[in-house]
């Protein structure tokens, strides 16, 4: 979750920094790893490594919501180090392009290449991109995964109207989201302002449970994460866990899925290429889904 690792009304090149260190601070420890394993267990996608809330549960129900082919283009929106979008490239037979904020976590994604798709890593590509601003062209996409990403966008809005702009028609947009119990979701009118329609939303009832197992066993495990990743990134932990636990009770988490109809018009060809505190008015009753993964 560690919504307190960059704030998303920080300067695009303040959070690309702290989002760098993050990540390059996990990578010289698999003590995080082990702490997300014990806190998921059975339900810890070892391959996938600790993504946030990604479980083994919301694989198969993303691969399911996709209902994608053999051959299609998958991206994978804010992907941070790569796991899930290739675990899902290599399960579905699929291309991949991943982009995220943080370089550091696109050149750990690139490096992972080979463990999942072996020789064919030309079928997987990463860069450095805003979720308000891809660089991907219009209806390129035949499904989108954005897992715990959402958050970090400046303003969500325009996040979900890019990735929809991204997407062909007949395409899936997969993304979790999180809200307090009993809140009106603003999910129903940012997918209508970016053309899509709201076609499931999947409770996740198991989530925050975990969320509560993985805080406690950070609390339990400060020494040890202040000597092996540092004190910012520690305490950036630390500090998370303390302000979003009591919170947890009243969360409510949820995989959304949003489709773009299949009569869209689409750009000729654009689906077969593949190029190399809350501040949103519509999002007041969303809880802070800042993950950097």
């Amino acid at each position: 979750m560690n919504p307190t690792t960059a704030a998303p009304d920080a300067p695009g090149g303040q959070r690309s920094a702290q989002y760098d260190a993050f990540h390059a601070a996990r990578a010289r420890t698999g003590l995080v790893s082990r702490l997300y394993a014990e806190a998921m267990g059975e339900d810890y996608p070892a391959e996938v490594v600790d993504s946030s809330s990604c479980d083994w549960p919301l694989l198969g129900l993303m691969t399911a919501r996709l209902r994608m082919r053999p051959g299609q283009l998958l991206v994978d929106a804010g992907c941070g180090t790569g796991g899930i979008g290739l675990w899902l490239a290599r399960a579905l037979t699929l291309r991949l392009e991943g982009f995220d904020l943080s370089p550091v976590a696109v050149a750990q994604a690139t490096a992972r290449r080979p463990h999942f798709l072996g020789g064919g890593t030309d079928r997987a590509a990463f860069r450095v991109a805003e979720l308000e601003d891809t660089g991907l062209p219009d209806s390129c996409a035949h499904g989108i995964v954005c897992v715990d990403a959402l958050g970090r966008a400046t303003v969500r809005d325009a996040a979900v109207r890019e990735l929809g702009r991204v997407l062909a028609p007949g395409g899936r947009l997969v993304v979790t989201r999180a809200l307090r119990r009993g809140a009106t979701p603003a999910w129903p009118e940012q997918a209508r302002a970016a053309g899509l329609t709201v076609e499931h939303v999947d409770e996740r009832p198991a989530e925050p449970t975990m969320w509560d197992r993985l805080y406690r066993l950070w609390i339990a495990h400060a020494d040890e994460l202040l000597r092996e990743l540092g004190e910012v990134q520690a305490e950036n932990m630390l500090r998370e866990a303390h302000q979003v636990l009591p919170a947890l009770p009243g969360r409510r988490a949820v995989l959304l899925t949003l489709r773009r109809p299949a009569t869209a018009p689409a750009a000729p060809g654009t689906a077969d290429t593949m190029t190399g505190p809350d501040r949103n008015p519509g999002d007041r009753a969303v809880l802070s889904e800042r993950t950097p993964q």
